[in-house]
């Protein structure tokens, strides 16, 4: 697998590292933000910050690395669709951060997604396997 750059990097299940990761879920609706801290937490990933809105998001993400960022598209003050643009124009921020998009109309918003490099979506609701198959995958950087 190749980054934006082209540069080779290996896909290797993530859990067989042992590194926990830092994880941001940006949703406006309160009871996703809980459901996906529990599922992280279930999963050993106990690092995580909630994010209201896009605004908050890119606060966080300029505070902390993350290593993978559940990102609602529809959202206050930002969209997600802001907050990637954001972090695609700050390499040193994106550089070691997944995108992971959990949204119910994340179908309609495919092609912008593409065209921003987001390739991995999560229909809500999601599922606790949905996001250990995510975090399984993760590329190593």
């Amino acid at each position: 697998m190749s980054d934006a750059s082209g540069e080779q990097r290996s896909v290797v299940p993530h859990a067989a590292t042992g590194t926990p990761l830092r994880v941001l879920v940006a949703d406006d609706f309160e009871p996703v933000r809980t459901l996906a801290v529990r599922m992280l937490e279930k999963l050993g990933h106990h690092d995580v910050t909630e994010a209201a809105d896009g605004q908050e998001a890119i606060e966080a993400l300029e505070a902390a690395t993350h290593h993978l960022l559940l990102l609602d598209l529809s959202m206050p003050r930002l969209s997600g669709l802001d907050v990637v643009r954001w972090v695609n124009d700050r390499p040193e921020i994106g550089a070691a951060l997944t995108i992971v998009v959990i949204s119910a109309s994340a179908h309609d918003e495919r092609p912008a997604l593409a065209e921003l490099g987001v390739t991995r979506v999560l229909p809500k609701p999601f599922r606790l396997q949905q996001i250990a198959d995510v975090i399984a995958h993760l590329p190593l950087r």
